[in-house]
């Protein structure tokens, strides 16, 4: 396996990855003992979700095996799924409160590197996709599909919050669940609030999009 990472570059992505992960499990573990309270464990199972798209993105670009194209097909329909998990954590930063067993300032510092580290995973696992499409369409195309995909992204973190959907509804519901999202397509005006939260969520990780393009294409 490691031989397989250095041979695709991807090395040091999962090293880095893998310490901001074991960073934010350990801020975690630290206010579990300091506080005695369960509050925010559940950020290492969205932060789990989070690392999904980018695992599924890398069995595509690492290792030969999987690239055949129904096997790509389902890793991408799985990708698709579980993309919106990336961004979600960053809506658990309304789970703050004044009132905590812990300083504010340690759980803004604790959510924001969970959120942070589950958007790298997210915004990695789009880069990914966009090196697949690279091969098969025009390149200018691409980030128009990308930022298609945020604005899915976005409605799925709506979905997600709100309606409290999860990826794998898809199968255990999925009836209920598209009646939903059908529902909020075929009714956008009697829905405001989930076409709001989902432009201005789009509007948000199109800042960070962008912003990341930047930084790569910056001359030192």
């Amino acid at each position: 396996m490691i031989r397989e990472l250095k041979e695709s570059n991807r090395y040091k992505e999962t090293i880095f990855l893998g310490a901001l992960s074991i960073l934010c499990f350990s801020l975690s573990i630290f206010r579990l003992l300091y506080s005695d309270t369960r509050l925010f464990l559940f950020l290492n199972w969205n932060l789990f979700l989070a690392f999904l798209p980018w695992l599924f993105t890398s069995l595509i670009l690492v290792y030969p095996r999987f690239q055949n194209v129904k096997l790509n097909f389902i890793l991408v329909i799985l990708w698709l799924l579980f993309f919106p998990n990336a961004p979600y954590i960053l809506t658990d930063l309304f789970h703050l409160r004044l009132n905590s067993t812990m300083p504010i300032w340690f759980d803004l510092v604790l959510i924001l590197s969970f959120a942070w580290t589950g958007l790298m995973f997210g915004f990695m696992s789009l880069w990914d996709i966009e090196n697949l499409l690279s091969k098969k369409i025009n390149k200018k195309l691409i980030p128009f599909i990308s930022l298609s995909l945020l604005f899915l992204g976005s409605f799925g973190i709506y979905i997600g919050r709100y309606l409290r959907w999860n990826s794998w509804d898809v199968i255990r519901q999925p009836y209920s669940l598209a009646y939903d999202i059908g529902d909020r397509i075929i009714n956008p005006f009697h829905h405001r609030q989930t076409w709001g939260m989902t432009l201005f969520m789009f509007i948000f990780l199109t800042i960070i999009y962008w912003s990341f393009k930047f930084i790569k294409k910056r001359d030192n």
